[in-house]
C-alpha cells in the first residue's frame, strides 16, 4: 500500500512488496543503514541503542527483526518492551546510550508500522544526519559483525517509572495542588501504550481514573488520530462520569486532546496554549510553535510579556528554534507539547502534569479555563496542480501580492494579516499546494482558503 522513506525514518504499511510496503526486507535495511551510520559516526562498533514500541499488532514482529539486525552489526540493544516515544527519548540519556529507535507509526492505522531514529540526546536526528541514513540504505553497505562481536540482548522494564518520576520531580508540576482537587478523568489511549502510562501517572497525581480504550492490545477502535469526529465515545462518556474532563492520546503518547467536563473538545491547537499560559505566567521567556500552528500562542506569549518566534513545520524544525532562542515551552499546534526543562521531545504524559497544575491552582472547570482564551478557527484545504506546473514559482508569485503585509518565507509562504492568517505549503512528493488559514469565525478561515485557490489558479 505504500512506503514512505524520509529524513526522520521509514513508515509504512505491513506486508506486501519489498520497497512498495513496510516488508521484514525493508526492516532489516534499513536498520542496518541507521545502525551502521551510527558505528561510522561514533567511530567504533560497541555502541548500545534503546528501543520501544507502541501496541501495534505488528509490534513484536518489527522488534524481532530490528533487535536480531543491530545485535547482527555488533550493537547492544536495551528493550523497553511496551512504551512510548517520549518515554524512549527520555530514557535514551537516562541509561547513557547511544541512540533509540522507536518503533511506533504514531496516529496512523494500524496496518502502519514505522521506525523513529533519535540521537544520544534522545532527539530525533537531523535532515543531514537523515539523508546520510537513507544514502546507506540505498547502497546497502553494511559490514556486520562475526559471531565473537554480536550485540548483546537486555531488557529494561521500569522505563515508565523513571519517567513519570522525573515529570513529578519538576517545580512546576504541582502534585499536591492537583491531588487536593481529586480530579476524575476519562482516559483514551486507543489501545495502545498511553492505556498504561497515563493511568500510572493519573494515579501518582491522586486523580481517579474511568477507562476507556486502555487495553494496549493494538486494536484499535477508532481512527487513532486524536480529532473531534473520532472522539465521539469518550465526548459522551466524560458527560454520562459527570467527569471533570477527558484525556486523548495517540498511539505513542506524543499528541495530547482535551475534552471538557460537559463533553467538548477543548481544541488540539490549545493544549499548547493553556500549558505555555501555566508556563510564561511563572517563567516568562520564548515560546515557540511551528507556522502552521494557532495565533493564540502568541498573543498568550504577549499576555505575559513574553516573546514568540514560528519555525518552519516539523518537530524537528520547532526543537531547532526552541534551542536557538532558548525558549521556555514549544510545541505543535497537533497537540504536541515541548518542555525543555525534562527533555526536546513531544511529550503528553509531561503536558498532562502541567496542564492539571495550571487547572488546580487556576480553581476553574475546563471550559472555563478554555473561555480564558482567544477563539480562532483553522481551515486547511490543498489545490492539485499539474505536474508541469513551477509550484515555487507560484508561491513567489504570491507572496509578491502582499507587499504591505508580513510575510514569512521559512517553510513556503505564510502571510499575516491583521485579521488572520494563510500558510502555503507545497508537498514534497506530489504537486499540490497546501493551504492553511485561521481567522476569528470557521466561515471566514474556509472563505479565506478559497479566495486563495482562485488566486493561485489566477496564477498557472
Amino acid at each position: 500500500m505504500a512506503l514512505i522513506k524520509s529524513i526522520s525514518g521509514i513508515r509504512g504499511t505491513i506486508g506486501g512488496k519489498v520497497d512498495d510496503n513496510l516488508t521484514p526486507i525493508d526492516i532489516v535495511k534499513f536498520t542496518s543503514a541507521f545502525g551502521y551510520w551510527l558505528q561510522k559516526t561514533e567511530n567504533r562498533k560497541d555502541l548500545t541503542l534503546v528501543i520501544g514500541r507502541d501496541a501495534r499488532i505488528s509490534g513484536k514482529m518489527v522488534n524481532s527483526l530490528v533487535t536480531a539486525t543491530l545485535q547482527g552489526l555488533g550493537i547492544n540493544v536495551i528493550d523497553l518492551g511496551l512504551s512510548t516515544t517520549p518515554t524512549v527519548e527520555v530514557m535514551v540519556p537516562e541509561l547513557n546510550t547511544d541512540g533509540g529507535i522507536i518503533l511506533t507509526a504514531s496516529h496512523n492505522p494500524k496496518q502502519w508500522n514505522a521506525l523513529k531514529l533519535l540521537n544520544r540526546k534522545g532527539e530525533f536526528i537531523s535532515g543531514e544526519d537523515g539523508t546520510e541514513v537513507l544514502k546507506i540504505a540505498e547502497t546497502a553497505d553494511f559490514n556486520f559483525a562475526e559471531v565473537d562481536e554480536l550485540g548483546t540482548y537486555t531488557t529494561q522494564e521500569d522505563g515508565f517509572d523513571i519517567h513519570i518520576q522525573k515529570i513529578l520531580d519538576l517545580p512546576m508540576v504541582d502534585a499536591e495542588a492537583i491531588k487536593q482537587k481529586k480530579f476524575k478523568i476519562v482516559v483514551d489511549a486507543v489501545n495502545s501504550t498511553g492505556g498504561i502510562a497515563v493511568p500510572m501517572l493519573l494515579e501518582k497525581l491522586g486523580c481517579e481514573v474511568v477507562e476507556l480504550y486502555c487495553e494496549p492490545n493494538g486494536h484499535f477502535p477508532h481512527n487513532p488520530e486524536p480529532l473531534k469526529e473520532h472522539l465521539g465515545d469518550i465526548c459522551e462518556l466524560v458527560k454520562s462520569e459527570k467527569a471533570d474532563m477527558g484525556i486523548v492520546v495517540d498511539p505513542d503518547v506524543d499528541r495530547l486532546a482535551l475534552v471538557d467536563e460537559n463533553g467538548d473538545l477543548f481544541g488540539e491547537e490549545y493544549t499548547l496554549v493553556a500549558v505555555a499560559d501555566y508556563i510564561l505566567k511563572n517563567k516568562p521567556g520564548v515560546a515557540v510553535s511551528n507556522l502552521s500552528s494557532s495565533r493564540a500562542l502568541r498573543d498568550v506569549a504577549t499576555r505575559h510579556e513574553s516573546t514568540y518566534f514560528a519555525s518552519a513545520v516539523g518537530e524537528v524544525n520547532v526543537v531547532n528554534v526552541m534551542k536557538e532562542k532558548n525558549a521556555v515551552i514549544g510545541g505543535e499546534g497537533n497537540g504536541g507539547i515541548i518542555y525543555p526543562e525534562l527533555h526536546y521531545g513531544r511529550d503528553s504524559l509531561v503536558g498532562i502534569a502541567l496542564f492539571l497544575s495550571h487547572l488546580a491552582l487556576e480553581n476553574k472547570t475546563v471550559s472555563e479555563l478554555r473561555a480564558s482564551y482567544p477563539d480562532y478557527f483553522m481551515g486547511k484545504k490543498k489545490i492539485e496542480l499539474t505536474p508541469d506546473i513551477d509550484v515555487d514559482g507560484i508561491l513567489i508569485k504570491m507572496k509578491d501580492l502582499y507587499p504591505n503585509d508580513k510575510v514569512s518565507i521559512v517553510d513556503g509562504v505564510k502571510i499575516d494579516f491583521k485579521e488572520n492568517w494563510v500558510h502555503l505549503r507545497k508537498s514534497n512528493t506530489e504537486p499540490i499546494i497546501r493551504i492553511y488559514t485561521e481567522a476569528f469565525s470557521q466561515t471566514e478561515a474556509d472563505g479565506l482558503g478559497d479566495e486563495m485557490i482562485l488566486k493561485i489558479k489566477s496564477l498557472q
